[in-house]
């Protein structure tokens, strides 16, 4: 059985930090398959299209027929743990640092072998569950795992590794006042987050749903104008060495297109809160985040973007709105490039209309903020990048995928 984390003791500040390592990162371009699927939180393989035959590793032609027509498809992600061993030496680093580390060759159902990381609770000769996660150099990595969950099973060092849990780590809200933010605050809460750093970028506004959670010891508020560097700056300098999981929730919704909305103010503004905003933040918080991804079981992990769908392709009725929302996707696409050689996950979660007071004449289906903060929690256990909120998101990615001509015209139909 997985040994629970306990609490890790307060940090003596005089202790060296140990730096981040990486592990090996190199894959072929056939292998960023599986780290693709890693990162939806999906288990597909290369399947041929000819004989049906399950590919692994990664091949350009099937290892049977030859045939160069390999889809990548969902497979069934059962087997039997062949054999097994633990590693107490390593020449990389990475490795070295964490042994001792179990690995072991599993038989899939599907009928290839694999070499994965084995889970604390599996045994040899016994049926596993083998799943894609990314590693901390954000490639793909095979995980068996124990065929029913065990206690405290997310507790174990090779999921620990491969996730950004928030169990005892400390986190930041950036608009604690704002529904999505509140809703934030509480996930956190339960799924064992320490402490919570609330933002409030309007002090002189009064929220009582938002006071009556800071009456919580775990939950301090913050002074934090992200549209303001000066205010980003002071709340960086007093707690970003504190900070492993920051939570971006602000965003600035306004109706109107472009071509007749001539009053720029708004788009300057949506710009400054969801882009220039998030660009702040990185560059105030991301390098003390970049510096701590190493630091133990409360090490820095991950950075979170809560973003509409509609930053993947415009919205005309709201034209501003979506442009700053793709901006955002943009630098929130740099940031992940950049925070990647550290190990920290940056991860975009993605959402329909939200049921709060600038939706309220937007048609049903519209997605709760208790529902789109869970997401953000079962992203960060699962240490996915991308996560769909919601029916119309969900729909929205299928129609792009099918066909995004046709969504840009359904799209601009809407008045």
């Amino acid at each position: 059985m997985t040994t629970p984390l306990s609490r890790p003791p307060k940090k003596n500040p005089m202790a060296r930090t140990r730096r981040p390592t990486q592990p090996p990162a190199a894959r072929s371009r056939r292998a960023l398959g599986l780290t693709a699927s890693a990162a939806a939180g999906a288990f597909n393989l290369q399947v041929c299209q000819e004989c049906g035959a399950v590919q692994y590793p990664p091949r350009e032609v099937c290892h049977q027929c030859l045939s160069d027509q390999l889809l990548w498809q969902p497979v069934a992600p059962r087997g039997m743990l062949l054999a097994l061993t633990t590693l107490h030496h390593s020449n990389d680093l990475f490795f070295r640092e964490r042994l001792p580390w179990r690995i072991g060759t599993v038989q899939l159902e599907s009928g290839p072998r694999a070499i994965a990381h084995v889970h604390g609770d599996c045994e040899c000769g016994q049926p596993v569950m083998l799943t894609l996660k990314l590693d901390r150099s954000g490639q793909a990595v095979l995980i068996a795992l124990p065929e029913k969950a065990t206690a405290h099973m997310e507790d174990d060092k090779v999921l620990r590794e491969t996730s950004c849990d928030p169990k005892f780590r400390r986190a930041l809200v950036t608009d604690g006042k704002s529904a999505v933010g509140q809703a934030t605050i509480k996930a956190l809460l339960d799924a064992g987050a320490t402490l919570v750093f609330a933002g409030d970028p309007d002090v002189w506004k009064t929220n009582r749903a938002f006071n009556t959670l800071c009456e919580d010891p775990r939950v301090l508020p913050q002074t934090l104008d992200i549209t303001d560097t000066d205010s980003v700056e002071r709340v960086a300098g007093s707690i970003g060495g504190k900070v492993d999981i920051l939570v971006n929730t602000a965003d600035y919704t306004r109706d109107g297109g472009i071509m007749y909305g001539r009053d720029l103010l708004k788009a300057h503004e949506a710009l400054n809160v969801n882009c220039l905003g998030l660009m702040r933040l990185a560059q105030h918080f991301g390098p003390a985040m970049a510096s701590r991804a190493a630091d133990g079981t409360a090490s820095a992990v991950a950075w979170v973007n809560t973003l509409s769908i509609y930053a993947q392709l415009n919205l005309p009725a709201r034209g501003m709105w979506s442009v700053s929302q793709a901006a955002a996707l943009s630098a929130s696409q740099c940031l992940r490039n950049e925070l990647r050689a550290a190990g920290v996950r940056v991860i975009h979660v993605l959402s329909g209309p939200i049921d709060y007071e600038w939706e309220q004449l937007t048609p049903p289906p519209r997605v709760s903020p208790a529902a789109v903060a869970n997401a953000i929690v079962r992203a960060l256990k699962d240490g996915v990048e991308e996560t769909y909120v919601g029916d119309v998101a969900k729909e929205f990615v299928a129609r792009l995928k099918d066909n995004p001509k046709g969504l840009e015209r359904e799209l601009g139909s809407q008045g």
